[in-house]
């Protein structure tokens, strides 16, 4: 078995080669990017692919599920943090095809997951879980009630500037913009920066003039 690390952080790449390597039944491969991901398993049978979904370029669910069913002989295991209701709950309802593990989880869910993905059988930690059964009572107390500075800060994530960059406009530190922006994503139920400024173009924040998708 093929194991593809879609992940762009180093350390999670370290470990969680060092994981499938464990198991022995089969090659590590990393990929950067999802053109690079989608050519390589142009040239495979069968994959196992571990994706960190939050850090890595699909635009939406909606792009990630489209490769799903492009390559049906892929599993893949979405070892990501603050995923949200509707993510988890779009990607369960998908099939067997993605599992779900969380960064925070131990040794032993990844290592369950990564095994069981070989056999195309899907697992999800118990924090996801959780997550998933909790689903309905907190969207009926779901309300997006953004700050005058989260709102601000979603407007310029719509149009275009990074993290850094928008400290730096604000005289402000990485970490504060960087959770700004978790709490902005976890108000909205999004996970990306293209569905922020989506739903800032919906909500009349920015005009197409200043963002064209």
């Amino acid at each position: 078995m093929l194991y593809i690390l879609a992940d762009n952080q180093a350390l999670t790449r370290l470990g969680i080669e060092t994981l499938c390597r464990r198991i022995g039944e089969g090659d590590v491969r990393t990929v950067d990017s999802k053109r690079k991901l989608v050519a390589l398993l142009e040239t495979v049978e069968e994959a196992v692919v571990v994706l960190d979904f939050t850090l890595f370029d699909f635009k939406d669910v909606e792009e990630l599920l489209m490769t799903g069913q492009r390559f049906r002989n892929v599993h893949w295991v979405l070892l990501s943090d603050e995923l949200t209701d509707d993510f988890i709950s779009r990607v369960s309802a998908e099939g067997s095809a993605f599992s779900l593990v969380g960064k925070q989880c131990d040794t032993y869910e990844t290592d369950q997951a990564l095994r069981l993905a070989a056999r195309h059988q899907r697992y999800v930690c118990h924090s996801m879980m959780e997550q998933l059964l909790s689903v309905p009572s907190r969207r009926e107390a779901r309300t997006i009630a953004l700050t005058k500075t989260e709102t601000e800060i979603l407007r310029e994530i719509a149009q275009g500037k990074t993290t850094k960059e928008i400290a730096a406009d604000r005289c402000s530190s990485f970490h504060t913009v960087n959770t700004h922006r978790k709490n902005i994503f976890r108000k909205l139920n999004i996970n990306t920066a293209y569905e922020a400024t989506r739903y800032a173009l919906r909500a009349g924040l920015i005009d197409s003039a200043e963002y064209y998708i």
